[in-house]
């Protein structure tokens, strides 16, 4: 990944990438529910990349809003260590009204040390835990976390990853998953529950996360949902991709605060204003074409 998040913000904005803020309304109820019984909780981000979930969570700030600003041409042309100044003072400036402190998790060192050196997130970790363990410094960072936050990596990681980060952990965070539809989360829920973990998925609704990126990623997709026997009318087959929402606590807080107590529902799929990949009918059958 580059040094700031430009490109990062270029790309995904241009497929009218969304999670962060369909989220946010749910990660605010979760964060509630938390602080609720105990202190300012800390989030870990999983996957936090230039820490935009911290951004977004903890500022009166959109992901599209951040995009249009990295889009001027004032911006596109400062080096990286200019941007990353500017930013530090952009950040600070903003009163914070979070619920929560951040920290990251993530592969990319630059993305993490961005995040860091701009304030957003507290500290950060880099690391592959599909592939590596964690160091002694990583673990004492991660121990903090009161809730482990996911919105978009689950399926590039999985089981093995949970399974070292609660090993690592004398306390039991509650765990936060957006899981696009195309991935199993049913290995992710074992492991967890083998810690004493009971999750729940939120019925009823579906959060968006970004537009197909051409006709191949929309049609291997729905291709995956039908061999895991889903049902992708009115969903995927808008052109969007779908993501589920489970969240996974220690038994005792799910019983005494069942999920529909503190969650209400949101949704994406009337924010995307880009052309989508859609299936329509037709006398020759089902065909694929692109929705203006």
């Amino acid at each position: 990944m580059m040094d700031d998040p430009r490109s990062y913000y270029s790309v995904l904005g241009g497929l009218d990438y969304m999670i962060p803020d369909v989220a946010e309304p749910v990660i605010r109820q979760v964060l509630a529910a938390k602080a609720s019984v105990g202190d300012k909780p800390t989030v870990l981000d999983i996957g936090c990349s230039y820490g935009i979930n911290a951004a977004v969570h903890r500022f009166p700030l959109s992901f599209d809003t951040l995009r249009r600003r990295y889009a001027r041409r004032e911006l596109v042309e400062l080096s990286s260590d200019d941007l990353l100044r500017l930013d530090a003072h952009f950040f600070a400036a903003w009163p914070d009204r979070g619920l929560a402190n951040f920290i990251g998790l993530d592969i990319s060192e630059p993305a993490i040390r961005y995040a860091k050196r701009v304030g957003l997130i507290a500290d950060g970790v880099v690391a592959d835990l599909e592939e590596n363990d964690l160091t002694p410094e990583a673990a004492r960072i991660i121990s903090r976390a009161d809730v482990i936050l996911s919105t978009g990596c689950i399926g590039y990681l999985g089981e093995t990853t949970f399974r070292k980060l609660l090993a690592s952990m004398d306390r039991r965070p509650w765990v936060v998953s957006f899981v696009l539809r195309m991935f199993p989360f049913e290995g992710v829920a074992q492991a967890l529950n083998e810690h004493g973990y009971v999750t729940e998925r939120l019925d009823g609704a579906t959060f968006i996360q970004r537009r197909f990126r051409n006709c191949d990623e929309f049609e291997h997709t729905l291709q995956t949902l039908a061999a895991l026997g889903k049902d992708t009318h009115g969903l995927e087959t808008e052109g969007l991709y779908h993501a589920d929402l489970y969240i996974s606590r220690p038994a005792e807080d799910a019983m005494e605060l069942p999920l529909c107590e503190f969650v209400t529902i949101a949704s994406g799929r009337h924010r995307s204003f880009g052309p989508r990949y859609v299936q329509v009918e037709t006398d020759e059958g089902t065909l694929v074409t692109l929705e203006p």
